[in-house]
């Protein structure tokens, strides 16, 4: 190759080089994008140069009575930045304070351009910027029409109908000073909605990683500990037991494993078939008896899955706490509610609530489930904001002839029952 290929060649590469870093940082200009301070009087006080033909002609001797002018020029310019400064805040904007002077500033508009005429009528082009600035929606049209009527009026008097252009100049400062304003005020509230819904979906999803951790640790945590347990015991007389028990704990562990990546990456979804076998197997090397009754018509997916949650975190928490030797688990639709389905997991335990005791109503029963310091509380807590999301219902109290009771009740299909609802909602 060349000398001249291999000029070319990292001429080229350079070339592409910069390309490359300016496309990154216009994709990184765009998403850091800062839409810098809001809008205040200072972007309207450029806007009084225009009455700078009016200033000259008091020092060239072109206007009579000069003092009456300096003094009508003084006192539009005050009312002026007056009323520009109090229209960017909605609580000044709106006070009568501010709609005083901007009729105090009209006034004089047409008290000089009715005696001076000239360049002296540019001052009503300014009336419309103040105008559009201070008054919004609704008393726009009607005040900035006004003004602009106004405007036509006096200046038609001074240059016939060439002051038209006037009128229509002020009309036109009026309404594209509101609509400019409005659209920054518009994208810098939608700006700020757009933050917060992408906080509230940053908290969101820490919270379902974190209630999806809890029940998922909580309850393999449990099975691992009650197998270990039982293999520990049943080792030294029956050493095939216990390796069954080892067996079953390196199958929860694996299990485990691919929950929790479910569960990161969101896709995690429970079967309540599985969540009874689970049951069944945790209850049985725990020494608790298990009773399973199942009746009503299918269930939805997404509700499945809720029913399997609760399952596992009740039988989770009969494990822990209960000291049972019965556990019942009964799965059924709710009477006088066709769409309705309703499972409960009974014990015939302790039923003792953490110290400070139940307070009244479902989620107080739910926040004094039984445990000191353990996690059944808060898993029946997250599981209580679950359901309630989903149309349903969460109860957790201890039984009146002892042991604990978890009942929850959801729609039958809650993505259908969610569906139905919006279109409810919409109509």
């Amino acid at each position: 190759m060349s000398w001249t290929s291999k000029v070319g060649c990292h001429v080229e590469a350079t070339r592409s080089a910069a390309r490359q870093a300016r496309k990154h940082r216009r994709r990184h200009a765009t998403d850091t994008e800062n839409p810098g301070p809001p809008p205040s009087g200072f972007t309207l006080l450029p806007w009084l140069l225009m009455g700078m033909g009016a200033f000259s002609n008091l020092f060239q001797d072109r206007t009579t009575d000069p003092w009456i002018g300096g003094l009508g020029l003084f006192t539009f310019n005050s009312l002026y930045i007056y009323v520009a400064f109090r229209a960017f805040d909605r609580e000044k904007r709106e006070a009568l304070s501010t709609r005083v002077a901007l009729a105090a500033l009209a006034a004089v508009t047409c008290a000089l351009g009715a005696g001076y005429g000239g360049t002296w009528l540019l001052f009503f082009p300014l009336l419309g910027l103040a105008t559009g600035a201070a008054l919004r929606l609704s008393h726009l049209r009607p005040a900035g029409t006004a003004v602009a009527v106004l405007a036509g009026a006096v200046s038609c008097y001074h240059d016939g109908w060439g002051g038209l252009d006037i009128a229509y100049a002020t009309w036109i400062s009026a309404m594209v000073t509101a609509a400019i304003i409005r659209l920054s005020e518009a994208v810098r509230e939608l700006r700020a909605a757009r933050e917060e819904l992408a906080r509230r979906a940053v908290e969101k999803e820490r919270l379902r990683f974190s209630r999806d951790l809890h029940d998922l640790l909580g309850h393999t945590m449990s099975v691992i500990v009650v197998k270990s347990e039982a293999a520990r015991r049943l080792a030294a007389r029956d050493l095939d037991a216990a390796l069954a028990q080892i067996t079953d704990i390196e199958a929860v562990g694996r299990q485990a494993l691919t929950e929790i990546r479910e569960a990161v990456t969101g896709y995690r979804q429970g079967s309540l078939d599985t969540e009874l076998d689970r049951a069944h197997s945790v209850l049985t090397a725990a020494g608790i008896a298990l009773t399973v009754s199942r009746t009503g018509p299918p269930l939805g997916p997404q509700t499945e899955a809720l029913l399997g949650w609760v399952v596992r975190e009740a039988v989770t928490n009969v494990v822990r706490h209960s000291g049972a030797e019965r556990c019942d688990i009964a799965l059924a639709g709710v009477e006088g509610e066709r769409e309705r389905v309703r499972v409960s997991v009974v014990d015939d335990g302790v039923g003792v609530v953490a110290e400070g005791g139940a307070v009244g109503g479902e989620l107080g029963a739910v926040s004094g489930a039984r445990g000191s310091g353990g996690l059944g509380g808060t898993g029946l807590t997250g599981l209580t904001e679950r359901l309630a999301v989903a149309g349903g219902s969460l109860t957790a109290r201890p039984r009146a002839k002892g042991g604990f009771a978890v009942t929850a009740e959801l729609p039958l299909d809650v993505e259908r029952a969610d569906t139905r609802a919006a279109v409810t909602e919409a109509v």
